[in-house]
């Protein structure tokens, strides 16, 4: 994100953050329930603390595991038995069966069932038709669900309807009719509905978040937020671990592309007499459902869904005001991993900045927007994926959901030598949740670490969770503690009288209407306003009506 940064400057600018962070930290009260004061500093918030969620009491809430591709993997890898004990998995490729268990030596969160169970995970049924699960695993009470995207809502409505709790992985469904249909099935049969925007538990954006809201970083007007990679190498054919069918049947990749994976013998004769059965024109697409706009959501759902959610998070969790995008398959051909889906994306998202009458203060200045600007490419990985926030006073750094890094701007009225990225930030009170910078140069060398760094994520104190853990944490909270007869009811304020996950079905909503709406610029070329009653899960208003599902929810 920050290109020319130098070693020095890159940890400033995490020192400058993690000051910050834990000042904010010991002055506001929320945050003191989770921290402790010690000669060496303070204790870091946990985040059960934060997120207000305690250990279980009772069992572990019985699973069931639907999908065990990729996202599967890591849901299995980061998942803490002591919250959610899988008894069951669902899948029809024997390859990903395999792997569910055994895990996946080149991803350390794939850990599988064998590594975190022992010799228990033997007793996980397996199944390849989820109807049949549904039928048969009268104990579960919640499915996880971790499907190609065209298939979220009717798998989610189906296991509703069976009285099970849902935990279904973003993007929340195909098209944001869908969306409205699980929302309201989750309704009509009182089961909690959830969606794996893992942000929503990330303590690194939640810090971010805290240090954004104190106004350190003034009036925020521009956030620059990307997702590049480079897919361009050629593929070697020998790296495969399994034998591959004749090319002339399923072409091999052409590009190194996890969208266009290998499809393995072993998937092949498995699938290749089910494939129509199941829905799909052949095998090839069964495998590699991304590349095509029928059964997947192109950058936008996958990589775009995420950082629009987390600029969201930021601005207050504000609905954007209108996107203009352009997209298109500038790179893949016929021959070389070709596909539907655009491989090059570019968004400008207009949103409501806080003093706009949409904007989190309900201000009265409808000159005040935040451009968002958002892309997604597929041949070039120079910048590392992340966002940068930049406001009158200074810019925060997200990068790759692992470090953050502040700057100060540099204030005319002072004699600063240097520029901004060599500015240490010290900061004092300035009231209730807010803190007050000062700036001194450090030109010449690096500044000195806090005395609490490493104690807030990204500061250097170790692996930093992404969130997956604990989003299925406080989703077994939810569960243990649901009252089916209450359900979905509202106190007279409009809240929900029940604790729901930080990221329900409504919540998600808005964040796949904030994706599939780029889609829908691209495709009419043209700039999209949005309309409040796309988010409203009552009405019948969506932003995508053309958009017909290849597998309807009825």
């Amino acid at each position: 994100m920050a290109l020319d940064l130098t070693p020095e400057q890159r940890q400033l600018g995490k020192d400058n953050f993690a000051r910050t962070a834990q000042h904010l930290a010991v002055t506001r009260r929320d945050f003191l329930k989770g921290l402790a004061a010690g000669a060496g500093g303070l204790a870091a918030v946990t985040a059960a603390g934060y997120f207000g969620y305690t250990r279980l009491h009772g069992t572990p809430v019985k699973a069931a595991l639907l999908g065990g591709g990729d996202e599967g993997g890591v849901l299995v890898g980061e998942h803490n038995p002591e919250f959610l004990e899988f008894v069951a998995v669902c899948d029809i490729r024997p390859t990903n069966m395999k792997r569910i268990f055994d895990g996946d030596p080149k991803v350390s969160l794939r850990k599988g069932f064998k590594k975190i169970y022992g010799t228990a995970a033997q007793d996980i049924a397996r199944y390849t038709d989820y109807k049949e699960m549904l039928e048969k695993e009268k104990d579960v009470e919640a499915v996880v669900i971790a499907l190609p995207l065209h298939l979220h809502a009717r798998a989610a409505i189906d296991c509703m309807r069976a009285g099970k709790h849902v935990l279904c992985e973003k993007l929340m469904a195909w098209n944001i009719s869908q969306c409205k249909k699980m929302i309201q099935v989750a309704r009509e049969t009182n089961r909690i509905l959830s969606i794996g925007h893992q942000r929503h538990y990330s303590m690194l954006y939640a810090h971010a978040v805290e240090v954004m809201n104190s106004g350190v970083l003034g009036d925020v007007k521009h956030i620059r937020a990307l997702w590049h990679r480079n897919n361009s190498w050629p593929f070697d054919p020998k790296v495969a671990a399994y034998p591959m069918v004749d090319g002339k049947v399923i072409p091999h990749p052409h590009y190194r592309d996890g969208w266009f994976p290998v499809v393995y013998q072993e998937d092949y004769d498995a699938l290749k007499d089910k494939v129509q059965q199941y829905g799909y024109k052949d095998v090839e697409q069964l495998v590699r459902w991304r590349l095509y706009n029928e059964t997947g959501g192109g950058l936008m759902a996958e990589l775009g869904s995420h950082q629009l959610d987390a600029c969201s998070i930021f601005l207050g969790k504000v609905h954007p005001l209108a996107v203009t995008a352009v997209g298109g398959k500038y790179f893949y051909r016929k021959g070389r991993n070709d596909r539907d889906s655009d491989d090059h994306v570019f968004c400008t998202y207009e949103f409501p900045g806080k003093n706009h009458p949409q904007g989190p203060n309900r201000g009265n200045d409808p000159d005040d927007l935040v451009i968002v600007t958002y892309s997604s490419i597929n041949t070039n990985g120079f910048e590392p994926y992340g966002e940068c926030v930049m406001g009158s006073r200074g810019s925060l750094v997200v990068e790759m959901e692992q470090s953050v890094m502040l700057y100060t701007e540099k204030d005319p009225a002072k004699k600063q030598a240097g520029n901004p990225r060599s500015l240490k930030v010290e900061v004092s009170s300035a009231g209730k949740d807010k803190a007050a910078v000062e700036s001194t140069s450090t030109w010449g060398g690096p500044s000195a670490a806090p005395t609490a760094a490493g104690t807030v994520p990204g500061t250097g104190s170790g692996p930093i969770s992404r969130g997956y853990r604990e989003e299925m944490e406080d989703f077994a909270y939810c569960v243990r503690l649901w009252d089916a007869k209450q359900g979905y009811e509202k106190d007279a304020s409009g809240n929900y009288k029940q604790r729901l996950p930080r990221c329900h079905g409504e919540v998600a909503m808005a964040d796949a209407i904030v994706a599939l709406t780029a889609n829908q610029s691209m495709r009419k070329r043209e700039r999209i306003p949005f309309k409040e009653e796309w988010f409203k899960a009552d009405s019948k208003e969506v932003p995508d009506p053309d958009m017909k599902p290849k597998v309807p929810v009825e």
